[in-house]
């Protein structure tokens, strides 16, 4: 597996300087606009794609902190997202379905507020997460509990998405 952190000349870690990144990112996908290749061979052109297309998936596995978490666990050969691995810790899906039934509530009352109220709700949860698994990163913890908080990271972020949208439409 290609190390996506050597493409931007980063140290493969959760901790890195996201403005680096982008400088980065813009400094290497400059060098393959098509602009450049204007003049070159088919073959050349298709070449700038591709790398282009690797810079891009790249950029987006490591962007953010739920995507940088999850690469870093596959580079160990740990998939948080593995359907086979349905193993969940027990209070956090009772936590989910709690979740789950307030923003059905909600919607049925249509209520800004409470839709504000458990937005709000949601990025704390979202913070929490990234705290914890930053921390699991710096005390360099073991990978099946990372995994696990990856896994809790993303459904709160698909949440706060759905919410979101939500929010967008009664707005």
């Amino acid at each position: 597996m290609q190390n996506y952190f050597e493409l931007f000349d980063l140290e493969t870690s959760f901790f890195i300087d996201e403005a680096n990144l982008k400088d980065s990112y813009r400094r290497e996908i400059a060098r393959f606009h098509p602009d450049q290749f204007a003049s070159k061979s088919d073959s050349e052109k298709l070449q700038a794609l591709q790398n282009t297309s690797l810079l891009n998936t790249a950029f987006e596995s490591i962007k953010s902190p739920l995507n940088r978490a999850s690469y870093l666990l596959k580079l160990e050969g740990v998939d948080p997202f593995d359907e086979r691995d349905t193993e969940m810790d027990h209070d956090f899906l009772i936590s989910q379905i709690e979740l789950r039934e307030q923003l059905e509530i909600i919607k049925l009352k249509q209520n800004v507020d409470d839709l504000e109220d458990y937005l709000d709700k949601i990025e704390e949860q979202i913070q929490s997460k990234i705290n914890l698994i930053s921390d699991a990163f710096k005390e360099d913890k073991s990978l099946t509990e990372i995994k696990n908080d990856v896994r809790e990271l993303r459904f709160y972020e698909q949440l706060l998405s759905e919410s979101s949208k939500l929010m967008d439409e009664w707005l």
